[in-house]
């Protein structure tokens, strides 16, 4: 199956390219620029070439870059912000620093057509660049300015390249998905043949392949729809090898324990059930950092599952990692490190284990339509995303029994409340966060130090950016009114109205 490559400098919003890609039908990929070799590229035979933004400056000593052979593909190629200014750079043109463009702005097309064939004459982009394209190489022409008038596209004359400044690959970009379909579908003319079928191809040859050697396998099941979907899936292939294990770390969501249970035996799957409530918590007394945190729960973890094992060996191990979760790890070379994962961080070194990740090359919206496909309850499919580390992630400092409490109480009040009044399907995740930070309060005549407790309810299609959803005023003073009202020992509500980015969804 042919389909676009899209060569990762670094930029963060790598994935989100390719999952845009997917999403028009059109089946993509990542590699990252230390690959990319002519051979490498014209090996996968793609339909096209895109080249993703970056951290880096095209003129820095060591910048990330690929050989000059890219520019004589006969597949089309875009290059997308630091890719942009790379392909400007390789063909002649110059690139200086300058005061940068960064969030919403304007800019002009000058040719509606190709690239830009259904848009307007002026039209809204989203910036994220502090270089620029001062002069464009001689053989191209330019396709669009910015409101600052700095080069904000161009294309080749005769050769099939374009370069875009802007990043049509967030939704703050409202045509970005017509650009990349207009590059995909009618510039390279690939074929839309990316579907939950297909998704499901290719994970039956990679599990069969890397299932073909394991004789003992674990899966760490949570209720979620990723490790549940892995577990299926695995199991389809090896159910009589696999030993799935739910541990209950004390840090899920109000009733999650006995709701994940349910699910998980309604669905065939009779999970080793260990409650370490209290050793999680123990073990987490004193840490406060948020790595550390993560590093902690990773680590004991997988002692629990070798305790709960009886000393039973295995040489296999299922997680439900993510595309995302390997780059919001830095896991591609180049890239800024935002934090780590716990499927992919914090596993000792004695665990003498091969991980299987039939779900790595899929985004969150794709495991949902698999999970579909595979006739998964509703009530599994939308289910908010929940992090690994659980409640501990969205508790601020040292994780104490109090904090706890109200972390997980407060964050049933969010969740019920959205649920009565409907804006529950319209959230990607919703739930309440606590520190240590204290503000004064009068409860019952009574002057009362409480705790600041902030409500984080955002909107996204992927989690690889967000934006915090405008609830109305009734429904988050009813928010507010209940946990303050059944949590005396909070004293106030704050709302979080910060997208992702320059924040994450998580606090921690």
């Amino acid at each position: 199956m042919r389909g676009v490559i899209v060569i990762n400098f670094g930029g963060q919003y790598a994935h989100l390219i390719t999952r845009r890609i997917r999403d028009i039908g059109v089946y993509a990929e990542i590699v990252p620029y230390t690959k990319a070799s002519k051979e490498f590229v014209e090996g996968m035979r793609p339909s096209a070439l895109i080249l993703s933004g970056g951290p880096s400056s095209v003129y820095e000593p060591g910048a990330p870059s690929i050989g000059e052979w890219v520019l004589d593909l006969d597949i089309p190629v875009l290059g997308i912000c630091y890719g942009f200014q790379l392909l400007a750079k390789m063909m002649g043109g110059e690139v200086e620093r300058s005061k940068g463009e960064y969030g919403p702005t304007r800019i002009r097309v000058l040719e509606r057509r190709g690239l830009f064939e259904g848009w307007d004459d002026e039209e809204l982009v989203w910036m994220s660049h502090s270089d620029h394209v001062t002069s464009p190489p001689t053989d191209t022409v330019v396709t669009a300015i910015s409101e600052n008038e700095y080069v904000a596209a161009f294309r080749h004359l005769t050769k099939p390249i374009f370069g875009v400044q802007f990043h049509p690959e967030v939704r703050h970009t409202p045509k970005g998905r017509l650009l990349l379909e207009n590059f995909s579908i009618k510039l390279a003319r690939s074929e839309r043949s990316w579907s939950p079928e297909r998704m499901l191809s290719i994970i039956e040859d990679y599990l069969r392949k890397e299932l073909r050697d394991c004789k003992s396998i674990l899966s760490a099941v949570s209720g979620g729809i990723d490790s549940t979907v892995a577990t299926v899936l695995v199991s389809r292939f090896a159910r009589d090898r696999v030993t799935a294990v739910f541990v209950n770390h004390g840090l899920l969501r109000k009733g999650e324990p006995e709701e994940v249970l349910d699910l998980l035996r309604g669905l065939g799957i009779d999970p080793v059930y260990v409650d370490a409530s209290q050793e999680f918590l123990e073990a987490l007394k004193g840490v406060e950092g948020c790595e550390d945190k993560r590093r902690v729960i990773g680590e004991l973890f997988i002692k629990v599952f070798s305790h709960a094992l009886k000393g039973r060996e295995f040489d296999c191990l299922v997680q439900g990692t993510l595309y995302p979760d390997v780059i919001e790890s830095g896991g591609e070379v180049g890239a800024d490190r935002i934090k780590s994962h716990h499927n992919v961080a914090g596993l000792p070194g004695w665990l003498n284990a091969k991980v299987v990740e039939p779900l790595k090359y899929l985004y969150k919206d794709e495991v949902r339509k698999l999970a579909r496909h595979l006739g998964l309850p509703e009530r599994l499919v939308e289910r908010h995303p929940f992090p690994g580390p659980g409640l501990a992630v969205r508790i601020i400092g040292e994780v104490t029994e109090e904090k706890l409490r109200i972390a997980r109480e407060a964050s049933a009040i969010v969740e019920d409340v959205l649920r009565e009044r409907g804006y529950y399907s319209e959230a990607w995740q919703a739930f309440a966060v606590v520190g240590d930070d204290k503000w004064v309060g009068v409860k019952g005549d009574a002057r009362v130090d409480g705790y600041i407790v902030t409500v984080r309810v955002v909107e996204s299609e992927d989690a690889m950016t967000a934006d915090w959803l405008r609830l109305p005023p009734d429904v988050l003073e009813e928010i507010s009114k209940r946990i303050t009202s059944e949590l005396p020992k909070v004293t106030m509500v704050t709302y979080a109205v910060t997208t992702k980015p320059p924040s994450t969804i998580e606090p921690c």
